[in-house]
């Protein structure tokens, strides 16, 4: 391949790729106005599942102590799946609060 040749294929592809970007008409949309709920409000949504979730054990272990129901197997469920709920929620805390940590540490 000549010079030339390697000149205009740079052009070209620098055309292609100029071509490509977004105009005034096609600007992106900003993150805040995105199709999806915001961060926050998802985070409070799982927060709130999992008290829920925990209030909903303690009503079904309250049931089976007053004899509301006779079954013990739905209550250490309703149980079980409350203490992973918070376990998993309160590991999401420890590596938001260890990024966070790592973040403020690093060097400027």
């Amino acid at each position: 391949m000549s010079i030339t040749g390697a000149t205009s294929a740079a052009s070209m592809s620098h055309a292609t790729l100029v071509g490509a970007r977004p105009g005034p008409a096609q600007t992106p949309q900003p993150p805040g106005n995105a199709a999806g709920p915001e961060f926050s409000q998802r985070i409070g949504e799982a927060l709130e599942s999992v008290n829920n979730q925990q209030v909903k054990a303690s009503q079904a272990a309250s049931d089976f102590e007053t004899g509301k129901t006779d079954d013990l197997a739905a209550v250490m469920v309703e149980q079980q799946v409350a203490s992973l709920g918070f376990q998993m929620t309160l590991q999401t805390r420890n590596k938001a609060l260890t990024a966070y940590r790592d973040i403020m540490n690093m060097p400027v």
